[in-house]
């Protein structure tokens, strides 16, 4: 049987663990990117191979395609297509059964798809049955998960969840507009207080001991505020390198979701 295709718009790292489990139950899969994607977990993301030419997460390769052949091809090897379409212009020709909005941009979209396709919306900014076919809760807690064809996920709450205590501690922000360049390695051990990073050559600095689980890549334009990195305060290295259990969780629900198209 031929196998069904499903679009996700973004390749940070929560829609790339969607992505695996699509892969993984089945689906082809073509994700749908910037020409300069900021994404902070690039060992889990399926963005870098806009800039690398191809990745690999979770054991499944993803590989930049530069138009609607290669997605086909890519396809045929059995891996995951990574497209620079923000527009979604290759709708009609790679005929997805449905569209996942993985770009987490967490505030009121318009679905630019109507009737077209299915959209699936993860996260705050949707509402099943309004914006989307379905929304999907992506906030920790005990609905994370949860399908919802009508009502919306629980609102951006502005505060990373808490991991051993620390919450906006272990993430590290941007504190000026500038070109970005990363000092350390994702999978390094820091101390609080070290230099990690700098914009147009002030530091940036860990707020905490831990380990670098995520940072932009070296030449990147960033805005003041924007997120550049974050530590794991754990310690543990292997956790840099593996899709969250946030993110499987979201990903087994659109799978859920999409057995009602199938």
């Amino acid at each position: 049987m031929e196998k069904k295709t499903v679009l996700i718009r973004g390749g940070g790292d929560l829609a790339s663990g969607v992505a695996v489990c699509l892969h993984q139950a089945g689906y082809n899969v073509v994700v749908t990117e910037l020409l300069q994607p900021l994404v902070v977990r690039r060992k889990v993301s399926f963005a870098e191979a806009v800039y690398e030419g191809s990745c690999v997460v979770e054991g499944i390769a993803g590989r930049k395609a530069d138009s609607v052949e290669q997605v086909l091809e890519t396809f045929e090897a059995g891996e995951i297509a990574v497209l620079v379409d923000p527009k979604c212009e290759c709708l009609e020709s790679v005929e997805p059964i449905a569209i996942v909005d993985g770009r987490m941009l967490k505030r009121d979209i318009a679905n630019e798809f109507g009737e077209e396709c299915p959209l699936i919306g993860l996260g705050p900014g949707f509402s099943g049955g309004v914006n989307c076919w379905v929304a999907i809760e992506t906030n920790r807690g005990p609905d994370l998960g949860r399908i919802l064809h009508e009502g919306s996920p629980e609102p951006d709450t502005g505060r990373p969840a808490k991991v051993m205590g620390y919450s906006l501690q272990r993430v590290i922000y941007a504190h000026r507009e500038g070109t970005f360049k990363n000092l350390v390695e994702i999978g390094d051990q820091v101390e609080a207080g070290q230099q990690v990073a700098e914009i147009d050559g002030e530091p940036v600095r860990s707020q905490i001991k831990g380990v670098v689980h995520g940072l932009l890549r070296d030449g990147l334009k960033v805005k003041a505020g924007v997120k550049v990195g974050d530590v794991e305060p754990s310690g543990e290295r292997e956790l840099c390198f593996k899709v969250t259990d946030k993110s499987w969780k979201i990903g087994a629900s659109v799978v859920e979701a999409l057995r009602e198209i199938n």
